[in-house]
């Protein structure tokens, strides 16, 4: 019926376009795929017998329609009946060469991505690489659907092709001889075994090479390609490549990491030797290098990383365009992780990110390699990528420094430069201010390196430099803006010109000088569109680009002219600024000269001193400046005349004057300065207005309303006069020769204190002539203009109620003449602070805290209830203010000064009233904000102690009248440190490399150091002890108190856990106690130590972590040696029950070790050398091996001294003593004993340090924290002491460097792990033979076990086991699998269970499992280091060592036969078996398994390998009865 059907429709259109096109339109069906098929099949047996023009003119008819309807055909095909579907690929699969050949299915032009999809979904595909570059589709056919090929009769020769991910290639085969299959990925659907995801299926018979190739460019790396000759690699390529792929399925870093090395050979197979050039396609290795990026476990995302930039510093590979986009791509997404960056174990704080560094050697490797005409491109595109997101602090730094060393070329043009701006307005979003001037100045050597002088113009330049913060990087004096300088000089004349000059100038070029003279000129030229006198002031932008660029200008000039006359830069500068000297020169006579050109010769003026004078230059030699300032202060009369008409003249009416009075006063500010600096002389300019400022202000402030509305312009006034009356003020306070008698009550001072405090400004009414955006304007942010207002007050009050302190009376009383109230009544003005403080805005309040800070004092004693309340209330503002980055610490700074004012803490102390309790209060609030916000309690200590120190006679003294009640801020400031987050301890590295580059970087000078890190605080507070006098009374007692709180503080820390671990809060806490006693240890007498002397040595018998052990030995040795009274308290703590002294008896043989300092001042020294070889001699008879080991050096030590002094009475013991110590010496073989011997000799506690030379500061906060394994957060090193300045030095204290070689040791210790030469072997091994390979990941992280574990055995007694079974265990950690596991093998009969620890049978879990198995199974103790050995000797003795674990290579248990002397490892919960015994293993046996889940319990594995082996067992010798 069908051929009826199909003869039909060809009868009746002979044309097969039209046929074939009608059925490939339309809704897709199996019916029409049917018939599509028959009428292929007709046309296929037409062809046959020659008829109908041929089969493959018929072909090339039929092939228009349904070439755009491909995708529908192949989707209609999955639901087609099977033998249709064959048939309908089989007419796709053509066998005969000739034209059939030629026959494409392809030239697709619908999105490859769609088209891939669904080939992917037609076979069954899975994950391949991408080609990005791949557009259009050529194959020679299909891949048969359904589990694994169908016949297809016809086809002799055919090429499978599979889906290859996102992003299809151009696909050509060539097939030749006999049928070929290449590689085959089959569907999850038919999956017969779950284990195996690939098959690689070889040629049947001989083959030519086969190559399908990627049509991107004509001629390009190959996709695919097979070679008879180099099967065997190619065989191990691919073998290598899916097992890489498939283990990257997982997350677990110790399961992948092992396999890396194989990516190498991948690179090798991949490069022809012969010519160099890909013989694979680079996306192959892409799509591994994707998959690490994208994992969730960020460790193996830094391998990955860190593997790729490596590439190119061990292998030459090709050029490939495909590196470039990948580098551009998903490499760039990769590095915008901070926790990347992070340092590597080992590596001091500081020395800089590994990362970081690889970045920048293969950032300078790979554009060196690069061709140049792809160089600029690829640049352009890493820095525009770098733009097209917000980066972190710490990836946008790096990424800028592997930038600024890339070798200096001309790579980058406009485009490049407007990229490089784009990264520089993202790095401003950072709060990490130094960082954010460091990426700054490597973007600047960027574009200094890369940039085209040629392509981009002056003005270009000046406009990309403007987005550098003056006060972040680009400071003037810095090593950046010499390099510019030096830069711009050498390519001054090479820059183009920009269009809007093409008449100046040369025709192509313009220099440096020509610009900036030009652009002064433009800036200085009045605007064409004046808007009269309320116009709005300009921007500053224009002003601080030309001042910067004259700058430069100038500099340049100068460093031309360092060899030749000086006059020259003179000339030049003269020249750039004839125009703004020449207006501000008419400031004075020209009433008419534009408004907006005297804002913008002001702002210039303003912005050139700025610059000129930013921390990175320096006045002294400095010609520029020199000649700046001398330029200005000629045109001050004039400026000073034309600011005092405008600020006294009612001139300033509408809110945009506003602005223009601050520009005015910050003028009159910096013109203060400049004669400061040079000298003030009386009748000076400045000095010549003074008076008649202050008296035009004080005269418009007491103009009253007289009953009329206020208008704008009166307010404005008003508003003007006090912020000119406050200019004042402030210039008065820094220049005694302004002011008056200091105790005569002038104009000013009556009028000030007689003005209401807390006066506002009425809001002006809009005046009937004014027009409606004047009135919106009158009222626009008038409540900003009330705050400053009331903010001026306060700082004209601060300034008088600072000259008249004096006056200030402590109680209310009778008010002397003449009255000047604020002064008079200082609990009202008091009052109208705190109403202040809720008027004005955070940013206002610091003259009030100043008033208060004067106020505060004189009303404590009579109004303690107000003070407190001030207290509160001002901190609440500085709570308030914690998140506000700019005017925090200037407000906090106010706030201790107030409410921690040296008198303020007396009399609290001496009244102990409300304010005691309430400073104290605060005190501990400060503390706790420290924990989020650093450098708070730096403000605090550091305050506290300076007020607390004076000078008398150049000696430095301390006063603690205030102090000694206040001991507990001292105290807190010894142990204060927070533990930080990885992500704050990560910016604070990164803070610390940017720093230790010193000079180099320009944020270092430009930046003030804040020292708000949280070292600081304690080292404020051990240079405030280091100036104790110990000879003083009162010093002696703060001293005693302080040390009583810190042993207090040590037994409470240590009463708090049974157990700390090392680096925890706690350990952390009592470090910095015992260093702090180790400080105050020289200022302590023989009395106070005899009150504290059982404390400390019952510190010794708790079990501390190492570092505070050394502490309290070495304060042990310094008391004994300095007092050897207390010798028989001493010898009293080897008297407890052994016992108890397990661990801690360590601690006091450890001092006994240094008996030759301890006997230095002890008169009579062989009873002491008998009673301390009497107690060693002891515990050389220990049954614990670390306290023999102890004993035998101090015993070793105490007869060397014996010896020395001739000490006879020991002759008896001389043959057993010098016995043992030769045993040891001489202890045979190699095993942990005599390492052990060997390693505690050499330790540095024993061998290199010495108790009294080493007594310095950095011995107690850097060398000892180092070397016994503390973390780094708790080395202080000593340059921070000679750093912070605060507090001076104390000439009398140790302070210098340790003068032994203590410092030169490297962290070690004689207890940590002894690794071997098994273990370290196969970590070493480039490739591992057997590799763990699970199928499904398991997103968990795995510790690192790194601990020093004594093998010991123990043999059971109880009971004969009945099978030849080992079970090891040793890697489990759970009680509860350890329990079962002990159940399932006493039932099953194991000849032993091999745990970690013996230890875990006493856990109650265990035994709730094991149900009292333990008793009647041999249990053995093999500790995890001790492990390979163990395996080694069982394997020696005749076991098959069996792993459980899913590998490469792992054999089904169903399919194994076990030997009967077997040993069944088991892996670890969590990261399975480790790479380094997997090579220990002659098999891996892994369970079957059907499920989703793709693991089990470690107990249930155990249990049913355990019954497998027992079942095999029993098989084999008949007994099937049991």
């Amino acid at each position: 019926m069908e051929w009826v059907l199909a003869e039909t429709l060809l009868s009746q259109s002979r044309d097969p376009r039209v046929l074939l096109g009608a059925l490939c339109r339309g809704e897709a069906s199996a019916e029409r795929v049917e018939t599509l098929c028959f009428l292929l099949q007709r046309l296929e047996d037409e062809e046959a017998r020659g008829g109908g023009g041929g089969r493959g003119s018929l072909f090339l008819k039929a092939r228009g329609p349904w070439e755009p309807h491909l995708e529908a055909v192949l989707q209609v095909s999955q639901i087609a009946a099977p033998e249709n579907r064959q048939l309908f690929l089989t007419f796709l699969t053509p066998s005969r060469a000739g034209p059939c050949v030629r026959a494409r299915m392809g030239n697709v032009t619908e999105p490859v991505q769609d088209f891939t999809d669904q080939i992917c979904r037609v076979s069954g595909g899975g994950s391949r690489p991408a080609l990005h570059q791949c557009r259009t589709l050529d194959m020679r056919g299909f891949p048969p659907i359904g589990a694994g090929f169908l016949p297809i009769p016809r086809a002799a020769n055919f090429c499978l092709v599979s889906g290859l991910g996102t992003g299809m290639g151009v696909w050509e085969a060539f097939p030749q001889g006999k049928q070929l299959w290449l590689r085959y990925e089959e569907g999850p659907e038919c999956r017969q075994d779950r284990a195996v995801d690939h098959h690689l299926v070889l040629p049947s018979g001989d083959c030519a090479p086969i190559i399908v190739k990627c049509h991107t460019c004509g001629t390009g790396p190959s996709l695919f390609w097979w070679s008879e000759k180099k099967k065997d690699e190619l065989l191990k390529f691919w073998e290598n490549y899916i097992l890489i792929m498939e283990t990257l399925e997982g997350n677990q870093i110790h399961v992948i990491k092992p396999v890396l090395p194989k990516l190498n050979s991948l690179f090798e197979y991949a490069v022809a030797e012969e010519n160099g050039n890909w013989l694979f396609h680079p996306s192959w290795h892409m799509c591994i290098y994707k998959r690490m990026f994208e994992s969730e476990n960020k460790i193996l995302t830094k391998e990955g990383v860190i593997h790729f930039l490596e590439l190119y510093e061990t292998k030459v590979l090709p050029f490939s365009p495909e590196f470039s986009e990948f580098f551009v791509g998903p490499l760039m997404d990769a590095l915008s992780e901070s926790s990347l960056y992070s340092r590597s174990p080992g590596q001091l704080i500081g020395s800089g990110s590994p990362l970081g560094l690889k970045l920048q050697k293969f950032l300078v490797t790979y554009t060196s390699l690069l061709p140049e005409e792809i160089k600029s491109s690829f640049l352009l595109k890493f820095i525009q990528k770098m733009s097209s997101r917000h980066w972190c602090a710490i990836p946008i730094l790096f990424l800028s420094e592997a930038l600024a060393h890339v070798p200096r070329c001309k790579a980058l043009g406009l485009e490049g430069l407007l990229a490089l701006r784009d990264v520089l307005q993202c790095t401003m979003i950072t709060h990490q201010i130094l960082l954010r001037g460091a990426a700054q100045c490597y973007l600047l050597q960027t574009a200094m390196n890369l940039v085209d002088v040629e392509k981009v113009s002056l003005s270009d330049v000046s406009t990309f430099l403007m987005c550098l913060r003056p006060e972040e990087s680009l400071g003037r004096g810095t090593s950046l803006w010499t390099e510019l300088c030096d830069w711009l000089r050498a390519n001054e004349n090479c820059f183009r010109k920009p269009l809007a000059y093409s008449s100046v100038g040369p025709p192509e070029t313009w220099s440096l000088n020509a610009y900036v003279k030009s652009l002064v000129q433009e800036y200085i030229k009045s605007p064409a569109l004046e808007t009269g006198e309320n116009c709005f002031m300009p921007d500053w932008f224009e002003a601080k680009l030309v001042a910067m660029m004259v700058l430069l200008a100038a500099d340049v000039e100068g460093m031309k002219s360092q060899y030749s006359e000086k006059r020259r830069t003179q000339n030049v500068l003269r020249i750039f600024l004839d125009p703004l000297l020449e207006s501000l020169m008419k400031f004075g006579t020209n009433a008419y000269m534009p408004l907006l050109k005297t804002d913008r010769c002001l702002q210039l003026l303003v912005k050139l001193l700025h610059t000129c004078m930013l921390k990175g230059s320096s006045s002294q030699d400095d010609e520029v400046f020199t000649l700046l300032q001398n330029f200005v202060l000629s045109t001050t009369e004039s400026i000073s005349e034309f600011i005092l008409r405008r600020l006294t003249m009612n001139e300033l009416s509408t809110v945009s004057d506003l602005d223009r009075c601050h520009l005015y006063l910050m003028v009159l500010t910096e013109l203060i300065n400049l004669h400061l600096r040079v000298g003030w002389k009386r009748g000076n300019p400045i000095w010549r207005i003074m008076s008649p400022l202050k008296n035009a202000s004080i005269r418009h402030l007491q103009e009253m309303d007289r009953g009329q509305e206020p208008t704008l312009g009166t307010q404005v006034q008003r508003a003007v006069s006090m912020a000119a009356l406050a200019l004042v003020c402030e210039a008065s306070d820094r220049t005694p020769e302004l002011q008056p008698n200091p105790l005569e009550a002038g104009p000013t001072e009556s009028f000030v204190f007689a003005l209401p405090l807390n006066h506002t400004l009425r809001k002006p009414h809009a005046e009937a002539e004014s027009s409606l955006h004047e009135e919106s304007s009158s009222s626009q942010g008038w409540g900003k203009i009330v705050a400053r207002y009331i903010h001026d007050q306060w700082v004209c009050l601060s300034f008088l109620l600072k000259k008249y302190h004096t006056l200030i009376p402590t109680a209310e009383g009778e008010i002397p003449e003449p009255i000047l109230p604020a002064v008079h009544m200082p609990a009202r003005t008091l009052q109208s602070a705190l109403e202040a403080l809720t008027v004005l805005p955070s940013d206002q309040v610091l003259p009030v805290f100043r008033c208060m800070n004067i106020l505060v004092p004189k009303l404590l004693t009579s109004s303690e209830s107000l003070c407190v309340e001030s207290f509160d209330m001002a901190w609440k503002v500085i709570s308030a203010l914690s998140n506000t980055q700019l005017i925090f610490w200037s407000n906090l700074k106010a706030f201790v000064q107030f409410v921690f004012n040296t008198k303020v803490l007396t009399i609290a102390a001496k009244i102990k009233g409300q304010a005691y309790f309430k400073i104290k209060e605060i005190m501990y609030k400060i503390i706790e904000m420290s924990a989020i916000k650093t450098g708070v309690f730096n403000t605090l200590i550091s305050y506290c102690c300076k007020s607390w120190v004076f000078s008398a006679s150049d000696v430095y003294q301390v006063s603690l009248s205030s102090a000694k009640n206040y001991s507990e801020l001292v105290f807190e400031a010894c142990i204060f440190g927070t533990v930080f987050r990885r992500d704050q301890r990560l910016i604070q590295d990164v803070q610390t490399y940017v720093e230790n580059l010193g000079h180099d970087c320009a944020a270092n000078i430009v930046i003030e150091n804040t020292k708000r890190e949280d070292h600081y605080v304690r080292i404020c507070a051990v240079k405030f002890l280091c100036l104790l006098d110990g000879s003083n009374m009162s010093h002696k007692l703060f001293m005693e108190d302080l040390a009583i709180k810190l042993l207090d503080k040590d037994e409470l820390v240590s009463k708090s856990r049974t157990r700390y671990y090392v680096n925890s809060q706690q350990h952390r806490v009592k470090n910095r106690i015992w260093q702090t006693l180790l400080v105050l240890f020289p200022r302590f007498d023989q009395n106070f130590l005899n009150r504290i002397i059982d404390k400390i040595f019952q510190a010794g018998f708790i079990n501390n972590q190492a570092s505070i052990k050394y502490f309290i030995e070495w304060i042990i040795i310094l008391i004994l040696h300095k007092y050897p009274q207390f010798l028989p308290k001493f010898w009293d703590c080897f008297s407890y029950d052994e016992e108890n002294l397990k661990t801690s008896i360590c601690t006091f043989l450890s001092v006994l070790s240094h008996l030759d300092i301890i006997m230095q001042n002890v008169p009579e020294k062989k009873p002491v050398l008998k009673q301390a070889l009497v107690i060693v001699l002891q515990w050389c008879f220990s049954h614990n091996f670390s306290i023999r080991l102890y004993a035998l050096v101090a015993l070793k030590r105490i007869w060397r001294m014996c010896k020395t002094w001739h000490v006879d009475e020991f002759d008896a013991l001389t043959s057993v003593i010098e016995s043992s110590l030769s045993q040891v010496e001489n202890m045979p073989g190699a095993g942990n004993a005599k390492k052990n011997w060997q390693r505690i000799q050499e330790h540095f506690f024993f061998e290199t340090f010495h108790p009294i030379k080493d007594y310095c500061l950095e011995t107690i906060f850097y060398i000892l924290p180092r070397l016994s394994g503390l973390v780094e957060d708790e080395w202080i090193p000593i340059g921070k002491f000679t750093r912070f300045t605060d507090i001076p030095l104390d000439a009398g204290f140790q302070w210098y460097l340790s003068p032994t070689q203590l410092c030169e040791l490297k962290p070690g210790d004689w207890a940590q792990q002894d690794i071997g030469s098994n273990s370290g072997e196969a970590d070493d091994q480039s490739e591992w033979t057997d590799v763990q390979k699970k199928i499904i990941p398991w997103k968990t992280n795995v510790p690192d076990l790194d601990l020093e574990l004594v093998f010991q055995d123990r043999i059971a007694k109880l009971g004969k086991s009945i099978s030849r079974l080992i079970v090891v265990a040793s890697l489990i950690d759970k009680p509860t699998n350890l329990g079962g596991l002990c159940r399932t093998c006493e039932v099953f009969g194991a000849s032993a269970l091999v745990v970690g620890g013996l230890q875990c049978t006493r856990d109650k879990q265990f035994q709730c499992l094991s149900v009292s198995a333990e008793q009647w199974l041999p249990l053995v103790e093999v500790k995890l280091p001790q492990l390979i050995d163990f395996l080694q000797q069982k394997k020696a003795e005749g076991y098959t060592v069996i792993g459980v674990e899913q590998t490469a290579r792992s054999v089904d248990l169903t399919q194994y036969s076990f030997p009967e002397r077997s040993l069944l490892l088991l892996g670890n919960e969590r990261e399975g078996i480790p790479a380094n015994l997997i090579p220990q293993l002659d098999v891996c046996v892994e369970i079957p398994q059907q499920g989703i889940i793709r693991s089990l319990n470690v107990h249930v594995s155990g249990a049913l390998l355990i019954w497998e082996y027992t079942r095999q067992q029993l098989l084999k010798h008949g007994d099937t009865g049991s």
